[in-house]
């Protein structure tokens, strides 16, 4: 009984151990669901911040990153293998009060594969980019778009607003009319963003029916839109 015992454990030790093994190929497939707010590249911040150099890091120090939550700037934690696998399991739990949106990863095969991707795309200098999911008919994008270049279909000539709807005119001469709920005025001061005087129009939603246009930075914004009936 005592030796089978012994077998039976050593067997969930092997199977326990076997699934902790990351596969960066996978975990680099799911981080997909992690590019629309975080970016590999050094100080190149989204919604959160670059996650560049993250091994050894205290939480909440990139230098460039302004909207850490004081719960985080305060933990102390560092990020390692340990810290990380228990932040991408419950960030709440980990750090209560963080702002992190994301509610976790049950699967702790899951979280070993996407650690194992992180731990060599986050390296300094070896950056490498994820791939890209299918934006489906426009209905989600994975990565900020770089609008130094614009086509003439995607550049922004005016916005004018009248009663609850956004006209938008582009400089190929369509104009394009938007209920002022589904229309968001961004800006963009990275160096992915617009160049000033040439707004982007950026198509969003399911059903192609949203749009940001976005701006080099918000001194533009009461230059374009003007109220015209």
């Amino acid at each position: 009984m005592n030796r089978l015992f012994m077998v039976v454990i050593a067997l969930l030790w092997s199977v326990q151990a076997f699934a902790a093994e990351g596969n960066a190929a996978r975990g680099q497939r799911l981080f997909q669901n992690c590019m629309a707010c975080h970016s590999l590249a050094a100080d190149k911040n989204m919604t959160g911040p670059s996650l560049s150099g993250l091994w050894g890091r205290k939480a909440g120090t990139v230098p460039s990153f302004t909207r850490y939550s004081d719960a985080l700037k305060s933990s102390g934690m560092v990020w390692n293998d340990q810290t990380l696998d228990r932040w991408l399991a419950d960030p709440q739990h980990v750090i209560p009060g963080n702002t992190m949106t994301f509610r976790g990863i049950a699967d702790a095969q899951q979280r070993a594969d996407v650690l194992a991707y992180l731990k060599q795309a986050t390296q300094p200098g070896n950056a490498q980019t994820a791939q890209q999911m299918p934006q489906m008919g426009g209905m989600m994008r994975t990565s900020v778009p770089n609008l130094k270049k614009l086509d003439a279909e995607d550049r922004v000539q005016s916005v004018a607003y009248c009663r609850d709807t956004y006209e938008v005119t582009t400089a190929d001469g369509k104009k394009h009319k938007i209920w002022e709920r589904n229309l968001r005025l961004k800006t963009d001061s990275s160096e992915d963003g617009p160049t000033q005087g040439a707004p982007a129009l950026v198509p969003a939603g399911m059903m192609g029916d949203r749009a940001d246009v976005i701006f080099s930075g918000p001194d533009e914004i009461g230059a374009f839109v003007k109220s015209s009936c």
